[in-house]
């Protein structure tokens, strides 16, 4: 069979499909249809059939377009995730576009932490660059409406906190608290003041906010204070949090040393409030423990933990830990510093001997030294003479070898009965601080960038604090589900394990150093960091597709996952396509 163009006159010629056959030894035609009728694209697809070509239309690569290409995987990890911890529904029980668009910015501050104006261009359909947008239907917002959201969320703060302080803290348990600081861009926000700068911005505008979490630092609540505001003086607020706002009628509050002072324990943790207290000595009342001869070194002869008492501390535990390996690092720093300390002297010393133009007067000597003083806090540990014309300096041997005899040496103080928590798990509870320090990595520096703050209204920035941290709460149950194929330790019994005591340096298990080691897990799934495997999923990719015939819908596909991704898929427990 085959198609033929039968000419007919001053009329179109008629298209005929037609079978040549044999009769006699001849060739014969005949008409088996009129397609005269027929579309053109019609007509070329029944050639090629007629000519063996079993493909119709054009060749399948070119049949179609991608009309645009998104990176998905991450979005579905981080979003799913939230969703799943049910973090949209403590936000507000009711869907609205407030709530998606708070919900864009938590998850946005995961994929890719930036401005509000950059996460706004993220989402819009014109410019974004993974499909998060797309699936909260957000496409359209702006960072105006960005900035509203935020407005929205900021009086909902204490119902968040307190939702998840039932989840997360209960009467008798462990709340950790500490604070930081981080720089401002600017100099509109009432917020921002010169302070303590614990980036290491001098000169810069900072804001401080506590974090509380639980014993094994998840996320609870986040405070914003004014840039000067000194460590102790933030305790008070969050006494109230935990006894008004959390209704906990009895807890542990742990802070560091410089948090819970004298001063506060006395004013802000009385025994009737029923808030508990773990911290640390500071190394002045360390220092005097040794003078009085409370505290010997001879006490660790045989341990590395003991408990004593002082009339100084009535009614309190001090829990005296060595730890020898400390004590190495503490004296090495100070040699460290007590050299380049030297150093910097010996410069000021050289600049005023110098034949041409040189250093003179008290005041212009002792800056230069103050400056090298502060610089290493070593100021301690000098004698210095500064005259008209010229400076002296000498180590004060005796304090630095009372300093020394102190190495490795620190006391945890608490009022925390024996009976309810023994001498081992009080200095275990004092150290897991560092996970509130590990959260403060992670908002400011590794993940979440909660810094520079460009916001100039207060309520904005704390709404953008706010925001980070509850990021940091999705990104912390995530790293909890994802620990078998991160490099995060998730056997915390084998570490406990290896360590001879609570007061040893923390070990990581066999299972984590083996993932550190071959790159790979017992299964052989390729190992990542957090960091790593979001780009890692980004590469799951929702193509849109569009026929290159118009009357056929466009229609998406999504790439195959690869055994890794499909593996943190699954611990995640979250799904490409919805069922």
């Amino acid at each position: 069979m085959y198609v033929a163009n039968v000419p007919n006159r001053n009329s179109p010629p008629a298209i005929l499909l037609r079978q040549s056959y044999r009769e006699n030894g001849k060739v014969k035609n005949r008409t088996l249809a009129n397609l005269s009728h027929w579309p053109a694209a019609q007509l070329e697809a029944l050639r090629r059939v007629l000519k063996g070509n079993t493909t119709v239309g054009a060749p399948l690569p070119d049949s179609f377009d991608i009309v645009r290409s998104l990176p998905h995987g991450h979005v579905v990890a981080v979003l799913g995730s939230l969703r799943q911890l049910g973090l949209d529904s403590i936000i507000d029980t009711q869907p609205c576009r407030q709530r998606d668009l708070v919900v864009a910015m938590i998850t946005a501050r995961i994929l890719d932490p930036a401005s509000k104006l950059a996460t706004a261009r993220a989402l819009d359909s014109d410019t974004l660059h993974h499909s998060l947008g797309d699936v909260l239907g957000v496409a359209d917002a702006d960072e105006v409406e960005l900035y509203r959201a935020m407005d929205w969320l900021l009086p909902r703060q204490a119902q968040i906190e307190q939702e998840l302080a039932k989840r997360h803290l209960s009467s008798g348990s462990l709340a950790l608290y500490d604070l930081t600081s981080t720089y401002f861009e600017g100099r509109c926000c009432p917020l921002a003041k010169l302070g303590y700068p614990r980036d290491g911005k001098k000169g810069y505008l900072q804001i401080v906010f506590g974090l509380m979490t639980n014993a094994e630092g998840c996320p609870v609540a986040v405070e914003v204070f004014e840039g000067n505001t000194a460590d102790p003086k933030t305790v008070a607020a969050q006494v109230t949090k935990l006894r008004q706002r959390f209704g906990l009628q009895q807890v542990v509050l742990v802070g560091d040393r410089g948090m819970i002072t004298n001063a506060r324990i006395r004013d802000d943790l009385p025994p009737d409030k029923g808030i508990e207290w773990i911290t640390a000595l500071r190394a002045p009342q360390i220092q005097k423990l040794a003078q009085a001869g409370t505290l010997q070194m001879s006490l660790f002869d045989h341990t590395d933990l003991v408990e004593i008492a002082h009339p100084d501390f009535p009614g309190q535990r001090l829990i005296a830990c060595y730890n020898p390996v400390l004590a190495e690092q503490r004296n090495r720093k100070r040699d460290e510093l007590l050299a380049a300390t030297e150093k910097q002297l010996e410069k000021i010393v050289a600049a005023t001997r110098r034949r041409k133009r040189p250093l003179r007067g008290k005041d212009n000597i002792g800056k230069r030294v103050g400056k090298v003083l502060s610089r290493h806090n070593m100021g301690k540990h000098f004698q210095i003479r500064i005259e008209e014309n010229s400076l002296s300096y000498e180590r004060k041997k005796g304090n630095i070898e009372r300093e020394q005899k102190m190495d490795g040496v620190y006391v945890i103080r608490t009022n925390v009965k024996a009976e309810i928590l023994p001498a081992p798990q009080v200095v275990a509870s004092y150290k897991s601080l560092s996970g509130v320090e590990r959260a403060f990595r992670s908002l400011k520096s590794v993940d979440l960038h909660v810094r520079p703050i460009h916001h100039h209204l207060a309520d904005r920035v704390r709404a953008h604090v706010l925001l980070c941290t509850l990021a940091y709460y999705v990104e912390w149950h995530m790293r909890q589900r994802l620990a078998p194929i991160l490099f995060d330790d998730q056997d915390k019994a084998g570490a406990q394990a290896l360590r001879a005591s609570v007061v040893a340096p923390a070990k990581r298990s066999n299972q984590a150093e083996l993932k550190a080691i071959t790159k790979r897990t017992e299964d052989g799934t390729k190992v990542h960091s957090f960091q790593s495997l979001l780009p890692d999923l980004a590469t799951i990719v929702k193509n849109r597709i569009q026929p290159k015939d118009r009357k056929i819908p466009a229609f998406e596909i999504i790439t195959t996952p690869t055994a890794t991704q499909q593996r943190a898929l699954d611990l995640l427990g979250v799904r490409l396509r919805p069922e």
